[in-house]
């Protein structure tokens, strides 16, 4: 799918975005016959609303969008793009006046986003309006951000039946293909050869075999490795979820959707780093041989961790590849996950809290949050909750009992496993619009990847 803009040579009708308080400026300035129209209309530039003024031949002379208020803005993001699917077939020049550098950069980026549709499996109509690239605006830089999001959206909507971890190593070597990367796979029994235990008990159920997805691109700059869970389909394993828990879980995959994403965008703006991306990918699923609760199991970094709940799985196979990259002394690991319920409770589906190591850090992913509209929020990694994680019997505990601090503990969890490298950060992330929104369709979606890119050059110092 090719989420990209029209030739900017091509004549384009005007598309202006209007705020409620202009509203009446605007009207004033129109001829007659396109003022009673407005107000015909009933036009009153609410957020998303759309007006298209028609010309004596019918075709469109100009058209309006509404932003709404002061309070809509803070209530709502890409109101541009909700213009795409109501205007009528034709090539749109966005008039950039009303519009500081990041909402541009914004309105831009969601026009493209709203033209994404999942067809894989039934004819989805795309709009047929389209969008002159906006003076002012980072072209290459918006259409790669869109495709590493079109990317994760596919990947994360796509059944378990047809994204399995071999469909998912496919989509790795597929990417790595295509940008000059390197992909290395450890498969089924070579886990255990190559002390990567974790992974291959969690996947061991599964006819689909576990695996360790690894790949490299970049020979100069600053190292960076990207960690994502790639839980294809979690079963919740012997300790079985409710039929209701598991409708979403082919999303359980969804930090490896969001790593893949986020390294095409990096990869396709040729940034100046190395980059690593390292994903365990697996099928949490029921059989004789599945991991049980109660066992210990041993990890890679020499930690025991006691199996108090199966459906636990994502903090196992994450703190193997964890530290393998640990090994390696990279400048930044962050790792993406959809890793516990706990963090929808506490932030819902929107919002993705996040873990660092370093403050300075987590300063710099807020202050690009805030720039891309890509929402996150900071959640300590708490000291005093350490024994939480501590059983007694094993050094580690894959799931306290008690309901408090789910999302810290899972973080303080995967933080036992880098130890050597100088700074971390985990995003535990839902990955899921529950319903539709502006440039957002229900579904797969990727959230902390546009925040991270930005944050990128601060936190590698390129």
């Amino acid at each position: 799918m090719s989420l990209t803009f029209s030739d900017s040579k091509k004549p384009g009708v005007p598309l202006i975005p209007l705020r409620k308080a202009d509203l009446d400026a605007w009207l004033a300035g129109l001829n007659d016959a396109q003022r009673s129209w407005a107000q015909a209309a009933g036009f009153k530039a609410a957020a998303g609303e759309v007006l298209a003024l028609p010309q004596a031949d019918g075709q469109v002379a100009l058209a309006a969008v509404g932003l709404g208020d002061k309070q809509t803005a803070s209530r709502h993001r890409f109101v541009i793009s909700a213009a795409r699917g109501k205007l009528p077939d034709g090539t749109y020049d966005l008039t950039t006046d009303q519009l500081d550098a990041d909402e541009l950069a914004e309105a831009a980026l969601g026009w493209l986003l709203a033209g994404y549709r999942f067809d894989r499996y039934a004819t989805a109509p795309r709009p047929k309006a389209q969008l002159k690239p906006p003076a002012g605006v980072d072209v290459k830089r918006l259409e790669a951000i869109a495709a590493g999001e079109a990317l994760i959206r596919d990947l994360i909507n796509t059944p378990a039946s047809d994204m399995g971890p071999a469909e998912l190593e496919a989509s790795a070597r597929t990417l790595a293909a295509d940008f000059g990367a390197t992909a290395r796979t450890v498969t089924g029994e070579d886990l255990i050869a190559e002390n990567l235990p974790m992974i291959h008990a969690v996947g061991r159920a599964s006819d689909r075999a576990p695996r360790l997805i690894d790949m490299t691109w970049g020979t100069s700059g600053p190292r960076l490795t990207l960690v994502g869970k790639g839980v294809c389909f979690d079963t919740g394993g012997l300790n079985i979820k409710p039929g209701a828990s598991m409708g979403l879980m082919k999303k359980d995959m969804g930090g490896s959707a969001a790593v893949l994403g986020l390294a095409r965008m990096i990869m396709s703006l040729d940034i100046p780093i190395q980059l690593r991306v390292l994903i365990p990918a697996v099928e949490n699923a029921i059989d004789g041989c599945a991991f049980r609760p109660g066992d210990i199991l041993t990890s890679r970094k020499g930690l025991t961790v006691e199996i108090n709940n199966t459906d636990a799985e994502g903090r196992l196979v994450l703190a193997d590849a964890l530290a393998l990259a640990d090994e390696e002394k990279p400048d930044l690991i962050l790792s993406m996950a959809t890793l516990t319920g706990a963090a929808r409770v506490a932030v819902g589906p929107d919002m993705v809290p996040f873990y660092a190591t370093e403050q300075d850090d987590a300063a710099t992913v807020i202050s690009a949050a805030q720039r891309v509209r890509d929402p996150v929020w900071q959640l300590p990694f708490w000291d005093p909750y350490e024994t939480m994680i501590e059983p007694g019997i094993a050094d580690l505990d894959n799931a306290p009992k008690g309901a408090f601090a789910g999302s810290i503990t899972a973080a303080l969890f995967l933080r036992r496993f880098v130890t050597d490298s100088p700074r971390y950060m985990h995003f535990d992330m839902y990955g899921w619009q529950p319903t539709a929104a502006p440039a957002r369709p229900k579904g797969g979606v990727g959230q902390g990847t546009r925040a991270l890119l930005d944050a990128l050059p601060e936190l590698l110092g390129i």
